[in-house]
């Protein structure tokens, strides 16, 4: 998402920083928190306003920047992410839960009776929406940070460039690329495995591959991703349609394209069984 142009706030004052946390895990906030020593030069840059992770203390907004995590569940959340974007005057949605809904969006396409009944002894108590949706379904978001957790070094750099009025210099090519510039061999031509990095977006440092495994897609799909022919490879190495299926459906099965490809290879699977 392309962001708008950023006005620094005047030089005597600090801009206030909020994060937020909705359904998640907290993984995209520890890697705020992992920063560490980078962290503590953050600090001195801005006034952490509102981090119920990080610290007590709550300052009334507005805040000049939000950095949200995590998807939109309950009602409750509803009325929280509207409130959030009315106190923010710049609304960051960072790691696959706020941009795509998360591993929590899987009921999407699931009985959400059915999966309260079995996880919860008393499911009428439950206040839950039919769907998890990302953040940017309910309220205007001026940029995503993309991973399942989001890239630590990335949330310095959107600071950063909040701080200096700029554009985020964020990648959004594909993890081939980043493969190529490590030297690693291509785990799906050298390997026979069924990588899902051509499609997915950069940002990971190419972890799998660097390690001899096929990446699972946890930045979400690159910019203008061509579907049909990683499809057709994947089934050429094995891959049955549900297994297409459930590989595209994980950390950010329910964002565009996954979502479409995933939806076709489960037509595919029901006809096939029919």
């Amino acid at each position: 998402m392309a962001a708008p142009s950023i006005t620094p706030p005047p030089p005597d004052t600090k801009p206030r920083l909020a994060v937020y946390k909705f359904s998640s895990c907290d993984g995209c906030q520890l890697s705020l928190l992992n920063l560490e020593e980078q962290l503590l030069s953050l600090v001195s840059a801005v006034e952490i306003a509102y981090f119920l992770e990080a610290r007590r203390r709550v300052l009334p907004p507005p805040y000049d920047v939000g950095l949200v995590e995590g998807s939109i569940s309950t009602p409750e959340e509803e009325h929280r992410i509207r409130q959030a974007r009315r106190d923010c005057k710049f609304l960051v949605a960072i790691g696959a839960c706020a941009t795509s809904g998360g591993i929590q969006a899987l009921r999407n396409w699931a009985n959400l009776t059915e999966y309260m009944g079995a996880v919860y002894p008393s499911p009428q108590y439950i206040k839950s929406l039919e769907t998890a949706t990302p953040i940017a379904s309910h309220v205007f978001v001026d940029f995503e940070l993309r991973g399942c957790p989001v890239n630590p070094i990335h949330l310095l750099e959107l600071i950063s460039a909040m701080l200096a009025g700029r554009k985020p210099n964020i990648p959004t090519y594909s993890l081939c690329i980043q493969c190529k510039r490590l030297g690693y061999p291509c785990v799906m031509v050298a390997g026979g495995q069924p990588c899902l990095g051509p499609i997915t977006q950069a940002g990971c440092g190419a972890l799998c591959p660097g390690c001899h495994r096929a990446c699972y897609g946890c930045f979400g799909p690159m910019e203008q991703p061509n579907m049909p022919p990683l499809s057709r490879r994947l089934e050429s190495l094995g891959l049955s349609a549900r297994d297409v299926k459930r590989r595209l459906r994980s950390f950010n099965g329910y964002l565009e394209p996954f979502k479409q490809t995933s939806d076709h290879y489960e037509q595919l699977e029901q006809h096939r069984q029919w």
